[in-house]
C-alpha cells in the first residue's frame, strides 16, 4: 500500500528521470485534467474554453515542475519568469478559483511522481465537492431577498421605505448606498426576510409608486456578488 504512493521519479534515494516515467506522468496529468474539467461540468454551467484550460492545465504543471526537480537554478529562472507574468481577466467565481487549484495541485503531484497521491486526491476532492455542491450545505434560506432599489435624490432614503417594509417584511437592513448618475440617483440595497413570499410583487409595485417608477431589483440574496477578484 505504502508504494503506491511512492514517486514514480525517486529510485534507491535518488531522482530518476527517464522517457518512460516522463510519459506516465505526463498521460496520468492529462487523465486527471479530463477529470477535473468533468467535475467542473458537472457542478452547473461552464464556458468551453475554461473547461480545456482545466484540460491541459496539470499536464502543464507536471511538466514545468518534473523538469525542475532536483534543478535548484532553474527552479530560481522558473520562478522569476513567472513574477513578470501579470493575467488580466474578467474577475472569477470562487468556483473558478477553486477549480484551478484543484487542477494545480493534481499537476503539481504528478509533476513530483507521485502519481497515487494525484489520483487519491483528485478522486476525493472530487467526490466531496460535488456532495458538498448538490447538498444544502452552505445555503442561505430561500426566504432573504436582496433588494435593490433607485430612488431620486431628492428622497431621503434613511426611512422613504420603512412603512411598506413594516407592511411587507419580518426585517430589513440597508446595506449599501451608491450615487449615480452624477448624484442626480441613489442606489440602495437591503438584506429583506418576507413575511409572505406571494405578496413580493405587490410590495414591488407600492416601492415603485415611492420611488418615482425608477428601477427595482428584487433577487435571491445567495446571487450577491461571488467573485474573486
Amino acid at each position: 500500500m505504502e508504494q503506491l504512493f511512492d514517486s514514480v521519479l525517486i529510485k534507491n534515494g535518488t531522482i530518476s528521470f527517464s522517457a518512460g516515467s516522463f510519459l506516465a506522468c505526463f498521460l496520468v496529468s492529462l487523465i486527471l485534467g479530463m477529470a477535473v474539467a468533468c467535475i467542473y461540468m458537472y457542478q452547473g454551467s461552464y464556458r468551453k474554453n475554461f473547461v480545456v484550460t482545466l484540460v491541459m492545465l496539470p499536464a502543464l504543471v507536471q511538466v514545468m515542475i518534473t523538469l525542475v526537480n532536483g534543478n535548484l537554478g532553474t527552479g530560481v529562472a522558473v520562478m522569476g519568469a513567472f513574477s513578470l507574468v501579470r493575467f488580466r481577466s474578467i474577475p472569477g467565481s470562487s468556483k473558478d478559483i477553486s477549480s484551478i487549484f484543484f487542477a494545480m495541485a493534481a499537476g503539481l503531484a504528478a509533476g513530483m511522481g507521485y502519481l497515487g497521491i494525484a489520483v487519491t486526491v483528485v478522486a476525493l476532492l472530487g467526490l466531496v465537492s460535488i456532495v458538498l455542491q448538490k447538498s444544502s450545505f452552505g445555503e442561505m434560506k430561500q426566504d432573504k431577498k436582496l433588494l435593490r432599489i433607485t430612488i431620486p435624490e431628492s428622497l431621503d432614503y434613511t426611512e422613504v421605505f420603512d412603512d411598506l417594509f413594516e407592511k411587507y417584511a419580518k426585517k430589513w437592513r440597508l446595506c449599501q448606498v451608491k450615487t449615480s448618475n452624477l448624484g442626480s440617483l441613489f442606489k440602495l440595497e437591503y438584506e429583506i426576510v418576507l413575511k409572505d413570499i406571494n405578496q413580493e410583487k405587490k410590495m414591488i409595485d407600492e416601492l415603485r409608486c415611492r420611488n418615482g417608477n425608477l428601477e427595482i431589483l428584487c433577487s435571491s440574496a445567495s446571487m450577491g456578488i461571488e467573485e474573486v477578484l
